[in-house]
């Protein structure tokens, strides 16, 4: 038994981590549908083999290999993988080698269950004849999700700007949808030239983005958005606006979330979901913080070694989230200047909500750091209801619960917590008509956001 337990241990450091991936198929589970899909469109650009998986086809198997205690997403992306690897052996038969892929898998540090998905998921991929020579790629927000070790040192930089500049374009892509589909000529029309764009700009991202044309794919999108542009029916009259917070793999899958953004398009709702790269740069800033914290305590302990390691740190996460800062402000500038989407949350300015208001500290982590000031931004914002967004049992998602409902009920907005499991729950649609119809009394009291 003892024996057991060591090479499960082993198992997770040796087959966990950051490995080559150069002749490897890696399989990405979806969270945002843009998001996931212009990643893997990144990757095949730096001659990486991407592939994004069916996802929410597996979730019996991701519930059968789980207890329940887990959080959510880790049922669905276990699930995901599962299933993929079921339909690829019955694809492949006896040519089927489990050495030819890799799951990619990031973690978080911090009392988010997020960092043992990739652990958890190891222990059951090993409990598969076989399954223990499929490795799991993790990148991690310890080191800023830092490529090093998946690809040739001298493209790590390249990779992860490529990466970043594909999540933000995903995001734009996302809010044209948001903004378009409430207001379009024809039902499903937005749907499908999403659909379309998404294939589309990802073709771009794999033309371009290694060779850093950075341009030549904007301009893509710049067509992408005037384009969607069209489908508007300008004589539609404007909508109550609702935001979204929480966390961010359930906020942004649509089946894991019931397709909650189109269920509140339903009841006559315009909305905006945080974006992923808030994420990416809460990241950068907060390595940026911690270093500068550390940097000026081991200056006054006269501790010039350290002082000296945390002065470089200063720099290089200086380097990297001034430069995320320039790429989004340039994308938003070029996407706004051709239609009126809203614009991402600047992460210092939620930490200057926290501190101002004595809610909550960036010293703690997760989600809940983005998700309080986010709601109180959008509440300044003049939106019109909060939504948060958060799996059963989610512990950020009930701290940010018991902080926001006492805080947003002093300013009149409504705001709806809604925690997911794989259940659906009976009252769930009642709860959002009601949401929605305080919602649009709060619409024609007070009027709406301007994007």
């Amino acid at each position: 038994m003892e024996s057991e337990k060591v090479t499960g241990f082993q198992s997770i450091a040796e087959n966990v981590g950051q490995f080559n991936l150069t002749g490897k198929t890696v399989l990405m589970p979806e969270m945002s549908r843009a998001g996931t899909h212009l990643l893997a469109a990144v990757f095949r650009g730096f001659g990486i083999k991407a592939k994004v998986m069916e996802t929410y086809k597996g979730l019996d198997l991701g519930k059968e290999y789980t207890s329940g205690k887990e959080c959510y997403p880790c049922q669905v992306t276990l699930g995901d993988i599962l299933y993929f690897i079921k339909k690829e052996k019955e694809r492949l038969k006896d040519n089927f080698n489990a050495k030819d892929y890799l799951y990619f898998m990031p973690e978080a540090e911090g009392p988010c269950r997020f960092g043992m998905y990739n652990k958890y998921q190891r222990i059951v991929l090993d409990s598969f004849p076989g399954l223990e020579k499929l490795k799991i790629g993790s990148i991690s927000s310890e080191n800023s999700y830092d490529f090093t070790g998946m690809i040739e040192q001298d493209r790590v930089k390249n990779l992860r700007k490529a990466a970043f500049l594909s999540v933000v374009v995903a995001d734009i892509i996302e809010r044209l949808l948001w903004r378009i589909r409430p207001y379009e000529k024809e039902t499903g029309t937005a749907d499908a030239f999403i659909e379309k764009s998404i294939y589309l700009i990802g073709d771009a991202f794999e033309s371009y983005v290694a060779k850093k044309e950075v341009e030549k794919i904007l301009d893509v999108l710049d067509d992408v958005i005037r384009e969607g542009k069209m489908i508007i029916d300008p004589s539609a009259p404007p909508r109550p606006m609702i935001g979204i917070v929480g966390e961010i793999y359930l906020r942004n899958h649509v089946h894991a979330n019931q397709d909650l953004i189109r269920v509140l398009e339903s009841y006559g709702a315009e909305v905006v979901n945080a974006s992923t790269a808030e994420w990416v740069n809460y990241i950068a800033y907060s390595g940026l913080r911690d270093a500068a914290i550390k940097f000026r305590l081991s200056l006054k302990q006269l501790k010039i070694g350290s002082s000296w390691e945390f002065c470089k740190k200063i720099i290089g996460f200086g380097k990297e989230f001034y430069y995320q800062q320039y790429i989004q402000k340039k994308c938003y500038r070029r996407a706004r200047a051709i239609i009126d989407i809203s614009e991402d949350h600047k992460i210092a300015h939620l930490e200057k909500i926290l501190k101002e208001k004595d809610l909550f500290s960036f010293d703690i982590g997760t989600e809940a750091c983005l998700s309080i000031p986010g709601i109180v931004s959008y509440a300044q914002d003049g939106y019109n209801g909060i939504v948060n967004v958060y799996p059963f049992g989610c512990m950020p998602g009930t701290i940010t619960s018991s902080i926001a409902k006492p805080l947003i009920s002093t300013r009149q907005i409504p705001y709806m917590d809604t925690a997911y499991d794989e259940s659906f729950q009976p009252g769930r649609e009642t709860e959002i008509r009601t949401f929605m119809y305080q919602a649009y009394q709060h619409f024609k009291r007070h009027g709406r956001k301007r994007h």
